[in-house]
């Protein structure tokens, strides 16, 4: 199948593709619930962190002092967020490679456990108030480590379903990975909501936070199983000399890894408005309703709640439709639904007047307009990609636009809104963002849905 522009030329690494990785045989079902389920661990995680922002601030970083920027905590806190972003495409290099190397098996069940280890002691780590100035750094080592795994959690997951995906349904296949991030984020705002609604604000800040981080225990242990029961290596198997071309094949590239490069840049292009509006919409607004428009940690989980069904709702029809008009038409449309809805969006959040249930439709529909990104856009990855670099290319493409647009949201939108005073910031990231995906995803191929994967 010959790739979209910018995808990577398949060299001499490339070929054949019938006897790439995750060729073996494994039951499609058994391949997806082994790549969903540490997305969903993944993504809890995250959504617990983004949910209790404010509550981390205060436990671990300096509260601000008098006459200090209020902000500056907060600040922190998403700082630490954004490390875990920036050590993913170190992952997804370093687990990318294992995958594509030594088999899907191996890399996914090295990730699944590292990231529930580190999960778990985020919920022990001492706060500042118990291990002093080491309590910031020791929550910072472990948010790297965090993201050294998600980096190589999604090639890894992704290369997993659309490779083991039934003839027609790659797009269905891969929107199970972006459906599962729905519902960690839903889970881990559930959880935090729970919690919430069970303990008292000073039980809440003193030690309640800590339940939903170590829940990831069980969930982790749950999808360590499920990763370790799929066969093993090898994924290569060596490939009979393909026949001779009846045409002189073309001249190779000077250099084979051009064409991975060129192809992993245009899938940053291609996801940043996804990554940029995921983030602003499901994950950091619950700190922006409560520092910006003073709502209350209450309301502002149901609001990140409600958006995060709307995306949760829309992603696996999204796949499905993908595989039917392709994955250009869905996602366009996802990005340009993101760049002029954003602002009326947020005017309609702050308005007073406006009703509990305008607001309540209005967050479903933003995260709808999120899952026809998420939907389509991991089988659009894995069909820009040879299988000899499937795991680590769509892993570090996505890997820098989640490290770029959505590590920084929470501290860009922050700062931004702190600095201007201007509460349209995060309308202006997100649809900004959007509205240049959108010329990159013009550039994809009708018909790249319909072959079969390099």
């Amino acid at each position: 199948m010959t790739g979209p522009p910018g995808a990577a030329a398949p060299g001499p690494s490339a070929a054949p593709p019938a006897t790439g990785p995750a060729q073996r045989a494994v039951p499609p079902r058994r391949a997806l619930l082994a790549g969903a389920a540490g997305n969903f661990v993944e993504w809890y995680e995250f959504g617990v962190y983004g949910c209790f922002a404010t509550v981390i601030a205060e436990r671990f970083f300096t509260p601000a002092a008098a006459g200090a920027d209020p902000a500056a905590p907060l600040l922190a806190a998403y700082a630490s967020f954004a490390v875990a972003f920036f050590f993913r495409p170190a992952g997804a290099l370093l687990f990318g490679r294992l995958a594509d190397r030594a088999g899907r098996r191996r890399a996914l069940v090295l990730v699944i456990a590292l990231m529930t280890l580190a999960t778990t002691l985020i919920g022990l780590l001492p706060d500042r108030a118990t291990a002093g100035a080491a309590a910031p750094w020791l929550l910072v080592l472990l948010r790297a480590v965090q993201g050294l795994c998600a980096g190589g959690e999604f090639g890894g997951a992704v290369a997993l379903m659309t490779e083991h995906a039934p003839p027609g349904r790659r797009g269905r296949y891969g929107a199970w990975q972006s459906f599962t991030v729905a519902l960690g984020l839903l889970a881990g705002a559930a959880a935090a909501a729970l919690t919430a609604s069970l303990l008292s604000p000073a039980a809440l800040s003193g030690w309640g936070w800590r339940i939903p981080f170590l829940l990831a225990l069980p969930l982790g242990l749950t999808a360590l199983v499920l990763r370790t029961a799929l066969p093993g290596p090898p994924t290569r198997t060596p490939a009979p000399e393909p026949a001779p071309a009846p045409e002189p094949a073309p001249a190779p590239e000077p250099a084979p890894g051009i064409g991975t490069v060129r192809a992993v840049v245009l899938g940053v292009g291609r996801i940043m408005g996804w990554s940029a509006a995921g983030y602003t919409f499901l994950v950091v607004l619950p700190s922006y309703l409560q520092s910006t428009l003073g709502a209350s940690f209450r309301e502002a989980l149901i609001a990140t709640t409600l958006a995060n069904l709307g995306f949760a709702a829309s992603i696996l029809p999204a796949g499905r439709l993908s595989d039917r008009v392709g994955r250009r038409p869905v996602m366009l449309a996802g990005a340009l639904a993101v760049a002029l809805c954003a602002l009326p969006l947020l005017h309609l959040l702050r308005d007073p007047d406006a009703a509990a249930p305008a607001k309540a439709a209005a967050l479903l529909a933003a995260g709808a307009t999120v899952g026809l990104l998420a939907g389509p856009g991991p089988a659009m990855l894995a069909e820009m990609f040879p299988s000899s670099v499937r795991c680590t290319g769509l892993g570090l493409a996505y890997a820098l636009a989640n490290a770029v647009f959505s590590g920084c949201a929470g501290l860009i939108v922050t700062a931004l809104t702190a600095a201007t005073g201007d509460p349209d910031v995060p309308a202006y990231y997100a649809g900004v963002l959007c509205a240049l995906s959108a010329l990159a995803l013009a550039g994809l191929r009708g018909d790249d849905h319909r072959g079969a994967l390099r």
